[in-house]
């Protein structure tokens, strides 16, 4: 089940299965490149995890923190570390970036609407 601090395990839980509706390829594709596989249970709350870790550390290279933890650096350096292997380009990069902050950007908006 996802523990995050931010949000109430049964409405992350519900945002998370709507959002798995359309954006299941998008998550398949994250866990393909961080080499977890999709028989693995819960596999979908680990790639949401990774992917509020990616929009969390975006406030950090945006400069919206003032102070940017030692937690997070490391926070920063693995997530890239994880999603450049084995990349050729920083448009590769990018592009996972891209999907791993919007996703979670979407799935705040879904349980934003849960009640």
């Amino acid at each position: 089940m996802l523990k995050h601090p931010d949000f109430e395990m049964s409405r992350s839980k519900k945002a998370l299965n709507m959002l798995l509706i359309d954006r299941k390829n998008e998550f398949r594709e994250l866990a393909n490149v961080v080499k977890i596989s999709i028989s693995t249970k819960d596999w979908e709350e680990f790639i949401l995890k990774l992917c509020l870790d990616v929009s969390d550390v975006f406030k950090a290279w945006a400069g919206r923190e003032e102070i940017i933890s030692l937690q997070t650096a490391n926070k920063t350096l693995t997530l890239l570390r994880q999603l450049s292997k084995d990349k050729s380009s920083m448009i590769e990069v990018t592009h996972l970036l891209n999907i791993a902050y919007t996703l979670a950007e979407e799935f705040k908006a879904v349980y934003r609407r849960i009640e």
